[in-house]
């Protein structure tokens, strides 16, 4: 089993029921989830003309291959109505790798670590908040160490969760603990 993060994102409809509804969508293509950070609002940052953004970082582990973590990704997506219209526009569900292990992985339909993860506050204060001494493999920091070096950017903390089994966005079923591979 590989441990995974995750950032998901939304920024369209009932943002916390979209990635209430996603989570449980990851755990059930084999991506089980062990802890999330808490609900923040944030500010767009590539396109600023369009809905601020709900985010949140999932840890999780997978026996999955990166590829296949991926594809789970993008039928999640498209199946809760993702449509790419507008590049870095608005929408109802954003799903990123940001770490898979240790891995660093440069494919054209891959990067991990994640390529922007460094110059984005709405993913490193959540991911922060659960693994502050993390290591990105080729900056050599700690997730600590890159976001206290971030300036700007708005994102505000909306719902508080334990990082731990059973931390809840707007009602969601807590997940189960992960399985053994057998």
């Amino acid at each position: 089993m590989q441990k995974v993060y995750l950032s998901l994102g939304a920024n369209l409809g009932d943002r916390a029921a979209q990635i209430d509804t996603a989570i449980p969508m990851l755990d059930a293509a084999g991506v089980k989830i062990l802890r999330r950070s808490s609900l923040y609002e944030t500010e767009p940052q590539d396109l600023p003309n369009q809905p601020w953004f709900y985010n949140l970082v999932i840890e999780a582990e997978t026996a999955l291959f990166p590829l296949q973590v991926l594809r789970q990704i993008e039928r999640i997506e498209k199946e809760m109505g993702r449509q790419r219209v507008v590049a870095k526009g608005p929408r109802c569900i954003d799903i990123d790798i940001l770490f898979f292990g240790a891995f660093v992985i440069e494919t054209k339909k891959l990067q991990v670590p994640h390529p922007r993860l460094h110059q984005r506050r709405f993913v490193r204060e959540p991911l922060s908040e659960l693994a502050p001494a993390l290591k990105h493999p080729t900056l050599k920091l700690t997730i600590r160490q890159l976001l206290s070096d971030l300036q700007g950017q708005s994102v505000r903390r909306v719902i508080a969760n334990a990082p731990s089994l059973g931390g809840t966005v707007s009602g969601s079923r807590r997940p189960r603990p992960p399985r053994e591979p057998s």
